[in-house]
């Protein structure tokens, strides 16, 4: 089979790598059709985390289920399914709060599992990870592209609004113009909001926010931005979504959250560790810092079941696509800010 392979920052190739095949009776190998390259794929790709070399990558999965092991019960082969960007159990004591990725039995799409910028990948765990689409679906392209978010930005996007809590009439900010920032929006509005506020600094993303509907859009940047945003909902939101990961986005996060209010964060942190983050500004106001790494299983019937009745769509999100070849460009172009999210096809 051939697969996306990270060679070192800034180097992707698509090798001949072998197929993966059933090891366990709770295994089953999927045929990749759709995947897609991620913002948080950026952060090894530029050099900026450590990710090892001559590994497969890719995260987000949907495809076709090949072959099941004998446990196996929830899916069977031809199925179409799609996954979270993390393999759960399902049944362990984080599973059965809804907090999947601290699955005890977790394990990720990498190694010898296939890597999803692939053409086959093994979930290690069917039953607890993999997402039965409907038959009547299956081969629907314009409803799967509006599914295969929910394997990571529009479940991320969702967890940061619910870990805000916004609710009902509720006004919030969302930090982000990225694909988690747009899905943030998103969700935000699913979820009852009245006025949504994005901030980011790309003015065709923030147009696409106004689509997903954000009701006002910030593209300042730094005091500026916080000053205006802080003014367009008079001292600050109670909600705000953190949808980047980096030091000076989850500070802006802090400052734009109005004194009680509550951040709700699921940016993979970067350049916080170090004595980046304003924790005497959560302190000194009393605001609350919730989030992590998103557990999108959690929400994937939930979500799927609005996609399907036509009331969610991220997939505009979308603004390349590629197929497996075409790995490499994509993530050029990410990574050069010409495409918001690149949908690779397989």
């Amino acid at each position: 089979m051939r697969a996306a392979i990270y060679n070192g920052p800034g180097d992707i190739t698509v090798e001949e790598v072998p197929r993966p095949t059933l090891e366990s009776p709770t295994d089953a190998i999927v045929r990749v059709t759709h995947t897609a390259v991620c913002g948080s794929d950026l952060w090894f790709y530029r050099g900026e985390s450590d990710h090892e070399r001559g590994s497969r990558v890719g995260h987000e999965p949907m495809g076709i289920v090949e072959d099941v092991g004998d446990d196996v019960t929830s899916v069977e082969p031809g199925d179409r399914v799609f996954a979270p960007f993390v393999i759960s159990c399902g049944h362990c004591e984080f599973c059965r709060k809804g907090l999947y990725t601290s699955c005890v039995n977790g394990d990720s799409w990498g190694g010898d599992n296939g890597g999803c910028q692939g053409e086959y990948v093994r979930a290690t765990h069917a039953d607890g990870t993999l997402v039965r689409v409907p038959d009547r679906y299956a081969d629907d392209e314009e409803t799967l592209r509006a599914i295969l978010p929910l394997t990571d930005v529009m479940g991320t996007g969702h967890h940061a609004a619910v870990s805000a809590g916004v609710g009902e009439g509720d006004t919030c900010i969302v930090v982000g113009d990225g694909a988690v920032g747009l899905c943030g929006v998103l969700a935000a509005r699913r979820l009852g909001a009245e006025r949504i506020v994005a901030m980011g600094h790309h003015e065709n993303r923030l147009e696409l926010a106004e689509e997903f509907g954000a009701t006002e859009t910030v593209a300042a940047r730094g005091e500026a931005a916080i000053e205006r945003a802080t003014e367009l909902t008079y001292g600050g939101a109670n909600h705000v979504l953190e949808c980047v990961g980096a030091a000076s986005a989850m500070n802006t996060a802090i400052d734009v959250c109005r004194p009680g209010g509550t951040v709700g964060y699921v940016g993979v942190p970067h350049g916080v560790d170090d004595g980046g983050l304003d924790v005497f500004g959560l302190f000194g106001q009393n605001r609350t810092l919730r989030g992590g790494v998103a557990p999108v299983r959690a929400y994937a019937e939930d979500l799927l079941a609005d996609v399907l009745q036509g009331t969610l769509d991220p997939s505009p999100v979308f603004t390349k696509t590629v197929d497996l070849d075409g790995v490499p460009e994509g993530y050029r172009a990410m990574d050069e800010r010409n495409a918001i999210k690149v949908l690779v096809t397989v």
